[in-house]
């Protein structure tokens, strides 16, 4: 298989919850246990930083990557989902795997994914853990997929766990209320190795500080810690994230990262590991921003932001996926901006139809559009230089204008 192919396969024959949804979750480690066995254990190989979150998660990665990058590591990164190209899941130093690696690995790899019925996120924690082995590197970030303790990356034994914060997100697989999502978050909690928590939630404070007893590891609070570093993503929300960084920083052992390191690693984020989709201006004129933000916590935080911006009319694009608690994110929306409801295409994406008429009971009012293009297009066509246009709800809808 070439490797159009290979995606292809990969994409198609099994399946991927990013796409699907609750069909392709697994609540087992028996496939990749079995896929590491055969790999010769190779997250054995290389030292890690396990960060999971509900949200935050991905732009902490980043942060850590950038930090030890500017402290001369070769540092892999790990993240999910990808916005525009597979090989964004795993780099090294800010470069992406090559195509050819992940077309030998899979060909090499194809019978036994076959015969296991590995899924998507399966084989592609076992691609990076191999590529991260094989190049032998410092340090690889490792971010979460989904939850934690029934997490394909949770066969790693890190140097440190990361847990940036808990909202309720993905309940159909990790719980209905904080204390639930917690314990399934906190799961990557391993015995003698510290924990650093990014924000003091009193409704879970006590299921990560029991993990933690239970674990003999040391739990650190990052919101206690007086870190105030500069970034370059532009995202009020990434103070929390910054902090956190900065906090892991100081408890890892064994590598040597100056305060330098750290300022220069939050101010190069962007050029050190090609972060896309976190407050990202696309436009200046009119001003075009997008963010990824798509549960309630994380929206709270992006809307909040854009309430304080200066424009004469808002636009925002607007997409979702099916598996969401439509009313709790709506009722988040500003009522006075112009709306363009679309459809994510993907199989989970929701109709622009079913959209328009959920946002309404909302007294949120626009057009639909059967697609993420034309109705970007239309915002543009719209939109004069003193408006403001936002696209989100979804990754998947960020990823079609980037």
């Amino acid at each position: 298989m070439n490797y159009q192919q290979t995606l292809d396969w990969m994409f198609a024959q099994l399946p991927m919850y990013q796409r699907q949804g609750e069909t392709a979750f697994k609540k087992d480690l028996t496939n990749i246990l079995a896929f590491s066995r055969k790999l010769n254990f190779p997250e054995k190989k290389f030292k890690s930083i396990h960060v999971g979150g509900t949200n935050g998660k991905g732009s902490t990665s980043h942060m850590l990557s950038s930090i030890l990058q500017e402290a001369g590591y070769k540092v892999g990164l790990y993240t999910s989902p990808h916005l525009k190209n597979f090989t964004e899941r795993i780099r090294i130093n800010g470069q992406e795997i090559p195509k050819k690696t992940v077309t030998s690995f899979i060909n090499e790899n194809k019978s036994f994914l076959e015969s296991q019925k590995l899924s998507f996120f399966e084989m592609t924690v076992g691609l990076a853990f191999d590529y991260f082995a094989n190049e032998k590197v410092d340090i690889a970030i490792i971010e979460v997929g989904l939850g934690g303790r029934l997490d394909s990356t949770n066969i790693i034994k890190p140097e440190l766990s990361v847990i940036t914060n808990i909202g309720l997100d993905h309940t159909q697989f990790l719980g209905e209320t904080l204390p639930e999502i917690a314990y399934e978050k906190a799961g990557i909690i391993k015995e003698n190795i510290p924990v650093i928590i990014g924000e003091e939630q009193v409704e879970v404070k006590d299921v990560f500080i029991n993990k933690a007893l239970e674990n003999n590891s040391s739990i650190f609070f990052a919101c206690e810690r007086d870190f105030k570093f500069k970034t370059d993503l532009l995202g009020d929300y990434q103070k929390n994230n910054s902090r956190t960084a900065a906090t892991v920083i100081s408890q890892l052992k064994g590598f040597d990262v100056s305060d330098k390191n750290i300022e220069q690693g939050l101010l190069n984020i962007v050029k050190n590991t090609n972060l896309k989709g976190r407050w990202q201006v696309l436009e200046q004129t009119p001003k075009v921003i997008c963010d990824t933000a798509h549960n309630k916590e994380g929206l709270l935080l992006v809307l909040n932001q854009l309430s304080n911006q200066e424009y004469k009319l808002l636009h925002i694009v607007l997409g979702v996926v099916s598996d969401k608690d439509l009313d709790s994110l709506l009722s988040l929306f500003p009522k006075q901006a112009r709306y363009y409801f679309c459809k994510p295409n993907i199989p989970r994406g929701l109709s622009e139809d079913l959209l328009e008429h959920a946002a309404k009971e909302f007294e949120l009012f626009g057009d639909k559009y059967s697609s993420v293009e034309k109705a970007y297009a239309s915002a543009l066509l719209n939109a004069n230089q003193n408006d403001m246009i936002f696209i989100g709800g979804s990754t998947f809808v960020v990823a079609e204008v980037i």
